[in-house]
């Protein structure tokens, strides 16, 4: 392939070459075929240190870029958690002693936690009695004789959670094991 651009690329010089011809109609000398073919070098000099610092550049803000996204990636979540913060501090606020108003803020509270969790794919992990044990979701902190299958889930400790398909934190579950 590249053969077949060598006549193209002799041809291209060539024609770069027979421009000043054109001009005087003389034929050059060899000292001015050296100073063009000099020229020539240097400008392909100048385009290559062009090349290497545009690529230089463009390295450097993919840096400055990635380091960007690191130091802001918590910033959706961040902000999801202003409201959760505020109704905290509220509950905390409030000295009327009315237990149902505050269970309402409580409630209120757990609401906009979830409504965070929801817009930022934070997803929970709540298996239910019986289903079998996923070592991928689920982490087994006790076993216990029971009457159901083994390696099957008894009862849920904490609930896990997920973002985006990746386990934050498994549920940690106890689990059936076989009667001895």
């Amino acid at each position: 392939m590249s053969e077949q651009n060598q006549p193209i690329e002799e041809e291209k010089i060539d024609a770069e070459v027979s421009e000043p011809e054109a001009e005087n109609n003389e034929p050059l000398t060899y000292e001015e075929l050296q100073a063009r073919v000099a020229e020539l070098e240097e400008q392909l000099k100048e385009e290559e240190l062009r090349g290497l610092a545009n690529e230089q550049n463009l390295r450097r803000r993919h840096q400055e870029e990635i380091v960007t996204t690191h130091k802001f990636a918590g910033q959706k979540f961040a902000a999801e958690m202003l409201p959760v913060k505020d109704y905290l501090e509220m509950a905390l606020l409030d000295q009327s002693g009315n237990f149902e108003a505050l269970k309402m803020g409580v409630q209120m509270t757990l609401n906009e936690l979830n409504k965070a969790f929801e817009h930022t794919q934070i997803k929970e992990i709540n298996p239910q009695v019986g289903e079998k044990l996923d070592p991928n979701h689920h982490q087994a902190m006790q076993t216990e004789e029971s009457e159901q299958e083994p390696n099957t889930i008894l009862k849920v400790m904490k609930k896990g959670y997920q973002l985006n398909e990746r386990v934050l934190r498994p549920a940690m579950v106890v689990v059936a094991k076989a009667a001895e």
